[in-house]
């Protein structure tokens, strides 16, 4: 049986260091590359998305030996779902309440919606993605 704690910090550290990229590229990507908002949020998630999985498969998750393309499948799912969060924020944030600074995007994308999403990205991908043997929601393969 794992540990909540232990496999909540692992997670917390592989997302920590995607929430890092993704950010960062966000950053980069709205300002000096002068994409708009929605864009550049799409372009940070897939980088983001692929270190979470990276770290989660080959950290936090190791034990359950799931790798594979139905894996990363599936995280890419629960990924999107936790990316559609994001971008729901951004989306009411920068043009239904016309917060439009490069500051607002990032709070709202970066910031009010990543923390939603972590909460939903936590639970599908220990639930659906890497699960364990008798945790409720699992599948086999």
């Amino acid at each position: 049986m794992v540990d909540t704690r232990r496999e909540f910090l692992g997670f917390a550290t592989a997302g920590l260091l995607a929430y890092t990229v993704d950010l960062a590229l966000f950053t980069c990507l709205r300002g000096p590359a002068g994409l708009d908002p929605i864009g550049a949020k799409a372009l940070s998630f897939v980088a983001g998305c692929s270190v979470a999985y990276a770290g989660n498969a080959l950290g936090t998750y190791r034990h359950t030996g799931r790798r594979g393309p139905r894996t990363y499948a599936v995280f890419l799912a629960v990924n999107a779902a936790g990316a559609l969060v994001q971008l729901v924020c951004l989306t009411v944030s920068h043009y239904s309440l016309g917060l439009t600074s490069q500051t607002a995007d990032t709070v709202s994308g970066a910031g009010i919606g990543m923390a939603l999403a972590t909460v939903l990205r936590f639970w599908g991908t220990r639930t659906w993605v890497f699960r364990t043997e008798g945790r409720v929601g699992s599948w086999t393969g």
